[in-house]
């Protein structure tokens, strides 16, 4: 099956433009969260939980990817490397990450796109570094009776969601396509 991903993550003044639409809810501004912070626009929201991202999802006429086409996607279009520019390590010339430091030492996110020389062969940014993030599927410890098509693995049973790409606070281990956390649905975090 066929899908598309937007460019970059969504912004706080995208997300912004939903909850003055009335469908989306206003979010929490704390310490290290975008929302609310002077300048931060075209950084990409963060402290979000999963209703809230699925909520902005559908506003804006999609949904959220399966866990199988965000790392397709990461992996420039399937191919076998490790991160979405290919095999080199990562750097802060390549990702927003902890390379001694919180955000590449700015202790803060970046605006999306700031790192155009970790983008995918397709051009998306940001899927390794700045912020984790969400997909649509419930956490399984392991792949063992995961669906073959690339849609997204649903469990009636599950108390936690997959997010995908590392984070401005963590280092290169997290930012490999193959990386993956688990988080409960209504968790927001600074680094998500």
């Amino acid at each position: 099956a066929t899908f598309q991903m937007g460019k970059s993550a969504v912004t706080v003044g995208q997300y912004r433009k939903c909850v003055q639409a009335g469908r989306c809810t206003a979010l929490d501004a704390g310490q290290y969260c975008n929302w609310g912070k002077e300048g931060r626009e075209d950084h990409p929201v963060n402290c979000v939980d999963w209703a809230q991202t699925t909520a902005f999802a559908k506003w804006a006429g999609g949904r959220l990817p399966s866990e199988a086409e965000w790392e397709y996607a990461a992996r420039s279009g399937g191919k076998g490397q490790q991160y979405p520019w290919g095999n080199d390590a990562p750097t802060c010339a390549r990702a927003v990450m902890n390379d001694g430091d919180w955000g590449c030492g700015r202790k803060s996110t970046w605006p999306v796109c700031s790192k155009p020389a970790g983008n995918t062969a397709q051009g998306l940014c940001d899927l390794a570094g700045n912020v984790w993030e969400w997909v649509q599927d419930w956490y399984h410890d392991t792949y063992a009776g995961a669906p073959t098509d690339g849609s997204a693995w649903a469990n009636l049973t599950g108390a936690l969601r997959v997010d995908r790409g590392g984070s401005w606070i963590l280092g290169a281990r997290y930012l490999r396509a193959a990386d993956r956390d688990r988080v409960r649905p209504g968790g927001r975090y600074d680094s998500l």
